[in-house]
């Protein structure tokens, strides 16, 4: 996918820039296009709408749209080609600018506000005219990207002549790698770089030219890969993603001596902080010096604190990197804290930068990464969100528009991805039934008491787990999640001391004679479960695992016994005392450890060995432990039960409870980032990489039930995930709010558009200028109420070209 195709022709192309090239005459031939192409593009590119350029994800189209559309049309009318085209784009614009701009909420990007009036000024040539009220002085305190980039549409007050123009072009001829921008200043100088610049990217880019040349590859490929992620792809392209890391760790340890660009902070920050965290998640060891840079340079922190909006992408996916935290790595929590204000700067204020699908989109994802941890988030809930994303297609920003994934390569992708995620869905109902009828089978489903957890159990382990479909591992786990709620809830509420010891006897010996009532159910349920798994780990490996099982599960219910004793007894245990019965008796151990048998490469079966299990595994006892610990204090306050925040009062009797709560925290904070170091690093343990990776799931799985309350124990928290993860099928483009438009069809004459009016109409009959009123409110003023405009016509001798009247501008 990466190694053979061209990664241009996974982004979208501009219709706004190739319409700018469009444009162009040729100097040789002043009454033809320089590049025909591109006005071949323009002519077979307009959507069945009417309009240019990129829309959403769903085809909905967004205020990018609107100068792209009025570019389009002026260059069909300069060179007297594609009449209907620009009826059809004059009625879109007509019909459609109101409501798109009414969208943005008065939060108008810096981008638009430059470049849509001067779009403006350019169409009043062929017959559009739209005006703008309350027009004032131009402050704009904004570098990213600096004015001169909007070159083609500076107001036409501005002088900048053409020494400033060459001055700041870059070494490749063009004006910050912007072709609609280097296509104006070659219209304006003929300078010969600019030309070389423009057609070595016609020739690199033949169907249309993108936002950006040149591009970086391998942003684009580092993109792409975190899309096959997202959308739960990435078990179909292991080899591409893998080619991807590997260029990406070789380029990681070329430039970690190299110092970083100025010129393009938000892009290389962008792609830094997208690196280390696709790396350190892949397992490659990266050092957070690799995106913490900018935390170094003060004029760079000041320019991302200035201008946030324009950064929130790049500080987007730099709090996303923070996630990958460990411990000691204060830099990064430094970048975590600087992100988080920014980004929450951006949801309580909008983005300018953003048009208003993507900056209501770009909230959302915002707000979903603020208030719910990486920790606590389910892979397969994780990848429905970002199929039914309806801007999925946005990769980064660029200077007036989203960089965007191909309309054809991003419908390709969703539709795999639905098909994926829907074919998991199938396979998770039947073995949710098959899990149910095993469970009712051995009368857990009918005990009488506690808490009936089938369908939670099984939904924990199909969403958590990045693994390959494997319907033995998420059946092992699920079954064993069963059994210890059921036979945890007999120790905690139903079994006498007696029944309790006689249950523990019987698993020590394993062997259920003398066992009744509930014992026996608890105790046939888990033989079945054991000789189960035994009996596929002999036909796999060879050999018996029944005595290592037996006496994992032995261990727990030691645990559960002592527990009981404790609470039965009002015996006191000491914190240390608490913690080494406690990190037994939640279970996870007799979760991972045997389900790991079966992962490939496979457990090696003294690993399941009490007393000898790995510092992983015990990071995962612990963790789930005092995860459980802080939303259960309450409750097992009130049942007489000890746990680790009721022990911590007891020690500091002058605490409160929000003390005990915030230390226990603490030690949790630094043992999740330490389990998160001992999985992604070589060298922490000698367990098999899918093992590793199933304690991480386990830990993310416990984080999610307790994350802001005792989600596992409550019968409804959790049911409107389980019926998205299982049942509820995907919801993906199903909207498209534009009819397609008919030129020539009889309809009433035009209007003009109303201020109030409360939906967008479509013309009919044309008229020589087309009127619309509309409020405009800029992030910045702009000047002396005349026209923001694209400049005039001269004649430079290289046919009619738009220039930009002489009026002194500084850029420095």
């Amino acid at each position: 996918m990466f190694s053979k195709a061209d990664p241009y022709s996974f982004i979208s192309p501009s219709a706004y820039d190739t319409a700018w090239l469009a444009m162009i005459p040729d100097p040789h031939q002043p009454s033809q296009p320089m590049f025909k192409n591109c006005l071949d593009w323009v002519l077979n590119n307009q959507k069945e709408e009417g309009f240019w350029g990129e829309c959403d994800a769903h085809g909905m189209p967004t205020i990018e749209c609107l100068p792209a559309t009025l570019a389009c049309i002026v260059a069909l009318k300069k060179w007297n080609v594609g009449t209907i085209f620009v009826e059809k784009g004059m009625e879109f614009i007509h019909a459609n600018t109101k409501k798109l701009l009414g969208e943005t909420k008065n939060h108008c990007p810096r981008w638009f506000a430059i470049i849509f009036p001067g779009m403006v000024e350019l169409a009043h040539t062929v017959g559009v005219e739209l005006v703008f009220s309350n027009r004032e002085n131009l402050v704009d305190n904004y570098q990213n990207p600096p004015l001169l980039s909007y070159l083609e549409a500076l107001p036409a007050y501005y002088d900048i002549d053409q020494d400033d123009i060459i001055k700041h072009l870059s070494n490749d001829g063009s004006l910050f790698q912007s072709p609609s921008a280097t296509a104006s200043a070659f219209m304006v100088t003929g300078n010969k770089k600019s030309m070389a610049y423009l057609l070595s990217l016609v020739q690199r880019c033949d169907n249309g030219v993108p936002p950006t040349y040149p591009m970086d590859e391998e942003i684009i490929k580092l993109c792409m890969m975190n899309q096959l992620l997202g959308l739960g792809l990435a078990e179909h392209f292991v080899k591409e993603i893998e080619e991807v890391l590997a260029q990406a760790y070789k380029d990681y340890l070329n430039q970690e001596s190299k110092a970083k660009p100025s010129d393009s902070v938000a892009a290389q920050l962008f792609k830094d902080s997208l690196a280390f965290r696709l790396l350190r998640m892949h397992g490659y060891d990266v050092s957070s010096d690799s995106f913490c840079w900018f935390l170094h340079h003060e004029d760079i922190r000041n320019q991302i604190q200035n201008d946030h909006e324009y950064f929130s992408s790049a500080m987007l996916n730099v709090y996303r990197a923070t996630d990958l935290m460990f411990s000691g790595e204060y830099d990064i929590q430094q970048a975590r804290s600087f992100s988080k204000k920014l980004l929450k700067k951006i949801t309580s204020m909008g983005t300018r930068d953003q048009s208003h699908v993507t900056l209501s989109n770009l909230q959302r994802v915002i707000e979903h990464e603020l208030s719910l941890p990486w920790f606590a988030r389910l892979d397969h809930l994780e990848h429905r969100r970002w199929i039914e994303e309806n801007d999925v297609n946005v990769l980064w920003m660029g200077k007036a528009s989203s960089h965007r994934l191909s309309y054809r390569n991003n419908c390709e992708l969703v539709s795999l991805a639905k098909q994926n995620y829907e074919f998991r869905q199938s396979i998770y109902k039947y073995e949710l039934e098959e899990l149910k009828r095993w469970s009712k089978d051995l009368g857990l489903t009918d005990m009488g008491f506690g808490r009936e957890k089938t369908t939670y159990c099984y939904f924990a382990v199909a969403t958590s787990s990045t693994l390959p479909c494997d319907s033995n591992i998420r059946m092992i786990v699920a079954k064993s999640a069963i059994v210890i709620t059921v036979a945890d809830d007999f120790f905690d509420i139903e079994g006498s001391l007696s029944e309790l010891k006689g249950l523990t006897n019987a698993i020590q010996r394993w062997n259920g004679k003398g066992l009744s009532g509930h014992s026996k159910i608890i105790f046939d349920a888990l033989d079945n479960l054991v000789s189960e798994i035994a009996a596929k780990y002999l036909q796999q490996e060879g050999r018996d695992i029944t005595k290592s099982l037996q006496d994992i599960w032995y261990e727990t219910f030691v645990s559960w016994l002592t527990e009981s004793k404790w609470s039965k007894t009002g015996y006191i245990p000491s914190t240390d005392e608490y913690l080494e019965t406690g990190m037994t008796s939640i279970a996870t151990h007799t979760i991972v450890l045997p389900a790991s048998c079966f992962l490939k490469p496979s457990l090696p079966d003294s690993k399941l060995k009490p007393v000898q299990y790995e510092n992983i595994t015990k990071l995962l006892m612990v963790i789930a432990r005092l995860l459980n610990d802080i939303q259960s204090y309450q409750k097992e306050k009130d049942e007489g039960k000890m746990n680790f925040v009721l022990l911590y009062l007891k020690d500091n009797p002058e605490a409160e409870i929000e003390e005990a709560i915030a230390c226990t925290r603490e030690i949790l904070d630094k043992k999740k980032k330490d389990l998160l170091k001992h999985v992604l690093i070589d060298g922490f343990s000698d367990l098999p990489k899918p093992s590793k990776h199933l304690h991480l799931s386990c830990m993310k799985v416990f984080q999610m039930f307790f994350n802001s309350s005792n989600g596992y124990d409550s019968n409804t928290e959790m049911l409107e995930d389980i019926k998205k993860a299982i049942y509820i099928p995907l919801e993906v483009g199903t909207s498209k709010p534009l009819e397609p438009l008919e030129v020539g069809t009889s309809k009433p004459p035009l209007k003009p558009l109303e201020i109030g009016t409360s939906k967008p109409f479509y013309s009919g009959a044309k008229k020589k200028y087309q009127k619309i009123n509309y409020q405009f409110n800029p992030p910045f003023k702009i000047s002396n109420g005349r026209f923001f405009g694209a400049g005039a016509l001269r004649n430079l001798g290289h046919g009619k070209t738009f220039i930009l009247p002489k009026v002194r501008f500084s850029f420095a």
